[in-house]
């Protein structure tokens, strides 16, 4: 018979157990405040350095402000005024995703900096509008208020949307809820940026071809039958103009990747796709070939919109859809990007007061004229290769946009349609990102499965649909997680004292009698019935492979880091049920401490 024994002897401690309002406490800090915010104020001895400390935390730009210098300025004057010439044909390429006139792109990348300046944690974050969040919500708004026939309405419902995306954005921040953010895993983020990056190219057929009448649905099947019953609409001009443009900005991009000090190149080369544009159609007269332009625009800074907040239950519904779900995708698109380059550049990045940074730019935005802006990935990484030192960039990349608002608004009315579509081809090439789904294939079968039932979601049902069903994908992964905790039988490797899975090392031996089980994570109601059906099955397949009666099982229980009481009923019982069986039931912490012998 085989003789088991422990090497080691280690007893519980259960002389010093916290009590039930401590573990409380420690778990809600735990779960609410796991940086330990107020660590720094509370170290402080005096109370008005306490509360410097509560001012520069609950404010950033108070931490940062005192030390800058001209030095730092003049670094972040060069990467605002990079920024800029990039924010203005995004503004008014976006503006038209959404369904909204150009100035409202414009508007946007003037108030959110501001307020980002000032709230915001990241040093490299540069705000603006962002392709997905536009044509989401103009989907999901659209369906209530027709941007063509009900113009107005649809501005201010778009308006309200902003309103209720800041709000709630600020209230997960001030509430620490974070976490909530965090169920958008990156396979979600890859499969619906790329989804959404192809139905706005082929969103952008439209501007290219020249065409007047196009598809309302966003998928791809729509949009392709859009393109062949319209394709008598289909101008050469404006085809050839187009692709003369993507080419252009095409080799720019290339040519970054290829040299990136030339980087500036490539962040010039929407505005200069605009400008040239704007030239070419006034000079040749497009307008009478065919080639549709921006139209007349406004001088002057944001008008107050928020007497135009529109809270009628007809449409509260769908705004309010539409500002929870673009406020997710917003904050955790723009959470991660600013996370990567902080880790990159080994600088502070708060993701709660970001969240609250993003709530309140949207909120103040949506009272004067704006619609929901984030932190776009290409903004954000020009301003990182041009020398970003803060968020100064923020207030530069505002007060030149307040200018052109102010002064040089009117001279884009010439813009033709098709550059601000070439742009957007061209940026949205970069977010399909198929090298990382290719390695989420190779390393995670689920997570290739989640990042392709966002991607073919967006792509073939709709961009909410899309991104719903990759979530809830996410989230049954971890449920299953939970109520199916991984199990494995343990064999001696040779020569040596370790123990290891016998189904990946096929050359770990057992002992006969003995069968050493282990469990891979914590025990809770939702998987000890599980886990007592698992220990059964292993037994039953070991008696019938080997032969040889079990007569003693070990449970290694070293990733077992919590249990509830329903599980340790539930091991007490299967506890009964091998003893009636004449086996014998150990458990050990370490696979390791095991000796057979």
């Amino acid at each position: 018979m085989a003789k088991v024994q422990e090497i080691h002897h280690n007893g519980v401690n259960l002389s010093t157990q916290r009590g039930f309002v401590t573990k409380l406490k420690s778990g809600f800090k735990e779960a609410l405040f796991p940086d330990d915010p107020f660590r720094q104020i509370m170290e402080e001895e005096k109370k008005s350095r306490r509360l410097i400390k509560g001012v520069q935390y609950f404010i950033p730009i108070f931490e940062w402000l005192p030390n800058y210098s001209l030095r730092l300025f003049f670094s972040d004057l060069i990467a605002g005024l990079t920024i800029a010439s990039l924010a203005i044909p995004q503004g008014i390429s976006y503006a038209k995703l959404a369904n909204l006139p150009p100035l409202i792109g414009l508007y946007s990348s003037f108030v959110p900096p501001l307020v980002y300046a000032v709230f915001g944690s990241s040093r490299h974050m540069a705000v603006g509008t962002i392709a997905a969040a536009s044509l989401l919500i103009a989907s999901i708004v659209s369906t209530v208020a027709d941007p063509i026939a009900e113009p107005t309405l649809y501005l201010h419902l778009i308006f309200t949307t902003t309103f209720i995306t800041g709000v709630f954005q600020a209230c997960l921040g001030f509430f620490r809820l974070g976490i909530l953010v965090d169920f958008f895993s990156h396979s979600t983020i890859t499969g619906f940026m790329g989804g959404t990056a192809v139905i706005l190219i082929l969103q952008q057929f439209k501007g290219i071809f020249g065409m007047k009448h196009f598809s309302t649905k966003t998928n791809v099947v729509a949009v392709l039958e859009g393109i062949f019953s319209n394709r008598h609409e289909i101008r050469w001009e404006t085809t050839v103009l187009g692709i003369i443009f993507l080419v252009f900005l095409q080799f720019t991009r290339h040519l970054r990747l290829k040299k990136p000090k030339l980087f500036w190149v490539s962040a010039i080369a929407p505005i200069t796709c605009v400008v040239v544009g704007g030239v070419f159609t006034y000079l040749v007269k497009g307008t009478q070939h065919g080639i549709q332009i921006v139209g007349h625009l406004d001088k002057g800074l944001n008008p107050i919109s928020i007497q135009f907040l529109t809270f009628d239950r007809r449409y509260l519904s769908t705004v309010m859809k539409a500002g929870l779900i673009s406020g997710v995708l917003s904050l955790a698109e723009g959470i991660a990007i600013g996370r990567s380059f902080s880790v990159t550049a080994n600088t502070p990045h708060d993701g709660n007061k970001e969240m609250i940074a993003f709530g309140l730019m949207n909120l103040f935005g949506s009272f004067t004229s704006c619609y929901l802006t984030s932190g776009p990935f290409s903004k954000t990484a020009v301003n990182y290769n041009a020398g970003c030192k803060s968020a100064m960039t923020n207030v530069v990349q505002a007060v030149i946009m307040a200018l052109t608002l102010q002064f040089l608004a009117p001279l884009f009315s010439n813009t033709p349609l098709v550059a601000l579509s070439a742009i957007i081809v061209s940026a949205m090439l970069g977010l399909i990102n198929y090298t990382e789904a290719i390695h989420l294939f190779k390393v995670d079968k689920f997570d290739f499965i989640i990042c392709m039932s966002a991607f073919l979601g967006v792509a073939f049902l709709s961009m909410d649909i899309g991104l719903m069903l990759s979530v809830g994908l996410g989230v049954l992964r971890g449920l299953l997680y939970l109520a199916r905790p991984p199990a494995c039988k343990l064999g001696k490797l040779p020569d040596s004292g370790l123990y290891r899975d016998v189904e990946q090392y096929s050359n770990a031996s057992t002992i006969p009698g003995v069968l050493i089980i282990q469990v891979g994570s914590p025990i809770y109601f939702s998987n000890s019935t599980y886990l007592k059906e698992r220990i059964l099955r292993y037994i039953k397949s070991e008696q019938s492979s080997s032969g040889d009666m079990v007569e003693h099982v070990i449970l290694v229980l070293t990733a077992v880091s919590s249990i509830d009481t329903t599980a340790i009923e539930g091991l007490l019982e299967t506890q009964k049920i091998l003893e009636m069986k004449g086996i014998q039931v150990g458990g050990y912490g370490e696979a390791n401490s095991i000796k057979v012998c």
